[in-house]
């Protein structure tokens, strides 16, 4: 399943089948826009996402779209 999350112009897109949890994004994320719940990726935080696009770069089995990416 793949999940949206949208702030404005900003969208990120988890898939949540190819996210494995390791958590790559969570410690990657300068503001923190990130958090593991039941061992997949969440975007909680999207309105302070400053569009670095580290996330997407971090994530090893690219599960992370980012509309600026």
């Amino acid at each position: 399943m793949v999940v949206k999350k949208y702030e404005g112009t900003v969208i990120i897109e988890i898939d949540e089948d190819k996210c494995d949890g390791n958590g790559a994004c969570v410690e990657v994320c300068p503001t923190d826009v990130f958090d593991l719940v039941e061992g997949k990726s969440q975007a909680n935080r999207i309105d302070d996402c400053i569009e670095c696009c580290a996330c997407v770069d971090a994530c090893h089995v690219n599960a992370i779209k980012h509309t600026t990416c």
